[in-house]
């Protein structure tokens, strides 16, 4: 049960009995400067840089910056620690433009804000680390969703592709990665910040009389909590081989340009330089260089030609697919009526050409569709680059492809939780995600990319096969560990052997009900945290 400390945070620059202290002036620079370095900590622990532990230690910052405020001050200096997080970790949006990069952050900032408010009667509850983890959760989930379809980018899991917490995604997705790493966070942070630790009666009589003695105990239990939390996966059983195996072929074409001009002006030059990569992996095999495939993947666009409507794309990728001899899977952007399109994965059989496809679900906002159209192109020039208005497609992307039926996923689509899971479901293995960085190249989203991918291959006990444009394509093992990659910006080609999994993790099977379970808890502490506010000043109003 959730129940109040025995003695909550004074307010900042006081001392228990309510007398100023001299320090007092330096206190709120002091949380500013908590919150500023807890946010840039947490950029340090997402790729490129990769120092995954920052994740924690940047969390507990943050909460050190929040811990003993009121609500209004809480949320001003949660929203300048999200601020010097994302404006770094999103900043592969400045390709787009600077005023997107900053009306982005601006926005995802609120949620930080909201969340650190909600958090700051919280700290006044016992076993706090576990409510704000759940908070925490609450706000990821909240930016997954809102607004226009939700930005799941930068959640503190993806940040983990391959660390001691990861395993965690296997039992709870990815919500359940984030919960670990704060609840850490809030454990250490409990330990410099708690004045007095309460400590479990076992712990208090271990303690005697001492008080010293039950001071240390207060703040290594703390310690050893948050340090046990990531220790405890070892302990997890690992799914098994199960003996299947396929061959991959993954190819990465190139593009002649930059940015957002990034496929060039030449009509089909994307389609060329993916067609004749394919032709150069068919030769390497037909010299013994390479091993055969069983299937081929190439990347999302990799063709810049609709070849339903275009004779001369579909005998390029035809010939090219001939000579490999396999099913390959091609990245098509295909015209719907007079006025719309889908990007589809386009399944391209070397006799009977084009067959079985996906349509991507979730749509990249001013990138794939313009919400508020009307008025969005009317204040924005660039919005016009747009073009056609994608439409999402609506069924999983399991595709029978050869020995395999592999589960397609485009993209922007690896951040989202219930698209990849449901793809999985349906019995996609290995995980294939195609993908068009082409715009960001050499910034940091392809290596933030390239973890989320390393956490779904542990979610789901997959493999996870990514073929890019410009890099980073990439095989990572069912157990997240990055087998083979390319560089960016070359072309590039290999065959790699992919273990087949069936065995679905407990992740996969319950879905989505740690994270509700976990949400519902920090917004509980929450209520009660107000609830018992509320009271409090009202007994002081009584008594006044």
């Amino acid at each position: 049960m959730v129940q109040e400390t025995t003695s909550p945070p004074p307010a900042a620059g006081h001392a228990s009995d309510g007398v100023a202290r001299p320090w007092a002036r330096w206190v709120l620079p002091g949380r500013v400067a908590a919150a500023a370095i807890g946010g840039l900590a947490l950029f340090a622990a997402f790729p490129p840089l990769g120092w995954w532990p920052c994740a924690p230690l940047g969390v507990a910052l943050v909460i050190g910056s929040l811990y003993g405020t009121r609500a209004r001050r809480a949320a001003w200096l949660g929203y300048l620690a999200a601020a010097v997080f994302l404006l770094p970790a999103l900043a592969w949006v400045r390709t787009i433009g600077d005023d997107v990069w900053f009306m982005l952050v601006a926005t995802e900032c609120l949620f930080y804000a909201a969340m650190a408010a909600l958090a700051a009667p919280v700290f006044r509850l016992r076993g706090w680390p576990l409510w704000f983890a759940g908070l925490w959760v609450l706000m990821e989930w909240a930016r997954s969703l809102v607004p226009i379809g939700g930005f799941p980018w930068a959640r503190v899991a993806f940040s983990q592709g391959e660390t001691p917490y990861t395993p965690y995604a296997a039992l709870g997705g990815v919500p359940l990665v984030s919960f670990a790493v704060t609840l850490s966070a809030g454990l250490l942070a409990q330990a410099v910040l708690t004045r007095r630790a309460a400590l479990p009666s076992v712990f208090s009589r271990l303690a005697g009389s001492s008080s010293a003695r039950a001071a240390v105990l207060g703040r290594a239990l703390p310690v050893a909590l948050a340090l046990l939390v990531p220790a405890l996966t070892f302990a997890l059983p690992r799914p098994g081989d199960e003996g299947r195996t396929v061959n991959v072929g993954i190819v990465q074409g190139n593009v002649p340009g930059r940015g957002m001009y990034a496929l060039g002006d030449e009509p089909a030059v994307v389609l060329r330089n993916h067609a004749g990569e394919t032709k150069r992996l068919a030769q390497a095999v037909r010299d013994g260089k390479l091993p055969k495939p069983d299937i081929v993947v190439l990347p999302e666009n990799s063709t810049d030609i609709d070849p339903y409507r275009d004779e001369y794309a579909r005998q390029i990728i035809q010939d090219a697919v001939s000579d490999v001899g396999v099913p390959t899977l091609v990245g098509a952007v295909v015209a719907i009526g007079s006025d719309e399109r889908a990007t589809r994965s386009l399944v391209w059989d070397p006799v009977t050409g084009a067959g079985d496809y996906y349509d991507k679900q979730d749509l990249v906002p001013f990138g794939e569709y313009t919400p508020f159209k009307d008025l969005v192109l009317a204040l924005w020039e660039r919005a016009s680059l747009v073009g056609r208005q994608s439409v999402p497609g609506d069924e999983p992307g399991d595709l029978k492809m050869g020995p395999v039926t592999v589960g397609a996923v485009n993209c922007y689509e690896v951040a989202y939780d219930g698209t990849v899971r449901e793809t999985v479901r349906a019995g996609g293995t290995p995980i294939v995600v195609q993908t068009n960085n082409a715009s960001y190249a050499e910034s940091n989203l392809p290596p933030q990319q390239l973890a989320m991918s390393q956490l779904r291959a542990v979610e789901h006990n997959r493999a996870v096969v990514t073929a890019a444009t410009t890099g980073i394509s990439a095989y990572v093992t069912p157990d997240g560990k990055v087998s083979w990659q390319t560089r960016e910006l070359v072309p590039d080609m290999n065959v790699v052997k992919v273990p087949v999994r069936t065995q679905e993790t407990i992740a996969t099977k319950v879905g989505g009900l740690p994270e509700w379970a976990l949400m519902v808890m920090g917004a509980a502490a929450a209520g009660v945290a107000a609830w018992r506010g509320r009271r409090r000043g009202d007994r002081m109003r009584n008594d006044g």
